[in-house]
């Protein structure tokens, strides 16, 4: 199989002609519906088995680390 190699001034030609075709009007752009979906989502983590069994529930973690975190020197 042989390869096409195309010559820089085919590659620019064919570069001139599509640029008119993707050109974006930002007037008419809108704000992301998805870009705040994240932060409201909860962030999964995964304990050791060992941890698991001290705590049952996702309050008790939340609880412990906050009791931690008000503990910490700031």
């Amino acid at each position: 199989m042989k390869k096409i190699v195309k010559s820089a001034k085919a590659r620019k030609s064919n570069r001139d002609q599509l640029r008119p075709k993707y050109k974006f009007d930002y007037s008419k752009a809108r704000p992301n519906r998805f870009a705040r979906r994240g932060s409201k989502e909860p962030l999964i983590v995964a304990l050791d088995p060992d941890v698991a069994k001290v705590f049952a529930t996702s309050e008790s973690v939340n609880q412990a680390l906050r009791a931690i975190i008000t503990a910490l020197p700031k």
